[in-house]
């Protein structure tokens, strides 16, 4: 091991399909897929990892990730001259002709980029989740703790943890004893038998131990090659793995309300939810932290605009945006428009959509470009909205980028 500063190279997974938040991601990769108005999803673990220092972060890309490579490109720039890069990295089927099978093998397949950068600690993380964390923190304990993995958990309700993946502890309540996928009785903490540790998707590994748990599953033919149901379930096994307690985390600027905030946004309802946290006036996750900044790129547009009684009330208005109708408790992207008459309510439109005169918009998600002509209706009658439209389990109405409105008035 190395004197000094260790060197941390940050590894983000970028390459799943996300089926689940279809029609959103029918043209792009889901960690590219728009959230919050200016930001995209990947923006949220990028700025965490930049925010804390980490500044040499490569992004394993696989699925429709055009959009996504140029987000990063054109926004996530670091400064070469110090050798610090932010890059996407494509599958390169370096060991054959075939894609990644799963997460394990996306970085076993990509280690020439930890035998170029020869780390200490290699941070891995997620690209679809919406949280704030200083991963410092979760360094610093993972190397006081000697494993080979330190698993990033969030406490969450027993009852609600079956729909992840659970840790379950020794009584010290750091040593990782159990890693199991949707358990129908999730082991609670140590502390508290009504909660359980459900896995975040954040991994900090020993160099060492992370090339030589992936060369073994790399050769097991009954592998499916995932981080969360494989590797570390290995390292478990070997007792080489610790939790690391998310509510511990203290980031800059945070407020108790928003303190420890994560929510994986997986499915058009999460999205939506995640959307409706925001928009409060208290809210649940706080994008105005200016110490533990989310970055972007922001579109250079005007500022928005209100004109003939146009009004906007508990909602997020980007820049290019012209409101002449009413919105409420909604997110608008940039060069949104909504005309006169026009009602929008508790939804979320991306760039480019534009609202018509007298149009009623409620409980929606509208992809970019979308047009709602004169007096259209999309979330008024639920039953006419599913014969043309996606309308999740909860009610909301969804169209893709540029799908034409058949629901009228």
């Amino acid at each position: 091991m190395r004197r000094g500063t260790p060197r941390v190279l940050g590894i983000v997974l970028a390459g799943g399909e996300g089926k689940r938040l279809m029609p959103l991601t029918a043209d792009r990769a889901k960690p590219a897929v728009p959230f919050g108005g200016q930001y995209r999803l990947i923006d949220f673990v990028l700025s965490n990892l930049v925010n804390a220092g980490y500044i040499k972060i490569c992004v394993l890309t696989q699925y429709k990730s055009h959009s996504l490579d140029r987000h990063i490109t054109t926004t996530w720039r670091m400064s070469t001259m110090l050798g610090n890069y932010i890059t996407p990295v494509p599958a390169q089927q370096r060991l054959g002709p075939r894609w990644y099978t799963g997460s394990a093998d996306a970085i076993y397949q990509s280690l020439n980029l930890v035998y170029d950068e020869q780390p200490d600690y290699i941070v891995v993380f997620g690209a679809d989740h919406v949280y704030r964390m200083d991963p410092r923190q979760m360094v610093e304990e993972h190397i006081e703790s000697g494993v080979g993995v330190t698993v990033a958990g969030i406490r969450v309700p027993r009852h609600q943890a079956r729909a992840f993946g659970v840790i379950g502890t020794a009584e010290d309540g750091r040593r990782i004893t159990q890693f199991v996928e949707k358990p129908a009785d999730p082991p609670p903490v140590p502390d508290d038998p009504e909660v359980s540790y459900a896995s975040m998707g954040n991994y900090v590994f020993t160099a060492e131990a992370l090339i030589e748990a992936l060369r073994l599953d790399a050769e097991d033919p009954t592998s499916r090659h995932d981080m969360g149901g494989n590797i570390i379930p290995m390292m478990v096994a070997k007792g080489d793995a610790a939790v690391y307690d998310f509510s511990r985390n203290q980031v800059p600027g945070a407020t108790e309300r928003d303190r420890a905030y994560w929510r994986d946004v997986g499915t058009l309802d999460s999205y939506y939810e995640a959307h409706m946290d925001l928009v409060s006036i208290q809210p649940v996750f706080n994008l105005y932290n200016s110490e533990w900044p989310i970055l972007t790129h922001i579109p250079p547009a005007p500022p928005a605009k209100f004109v003939l009684g146009g009004r906007a009330y508990e909602s997020l208005v980007s820049n290019g945006c012209i409101v002449t109708g009413t919105v409420a408790r909604s997110v608008l992207s940039p060069d949104v428009r909504v005309e006169d008459g026009a009602w929008v309510e508790n939804s979320v439109l991306m760039s480019g959509v534009r609202i018509g005169r007298g149009a009623v918009v409620r409980n929606a998600i509208l992809d970019k470009n979308v047009i709602v002509p004169d007096g259209a209706h999309l979330g008024v009658d639920l039953d006419r909205d599913r014969q043309f439209h996606r309308v999740t389990d909860s009610g909301i109405v969804v169209l893709g980028k540029g799908e034409r409105v058949h629901s009228f008035s």
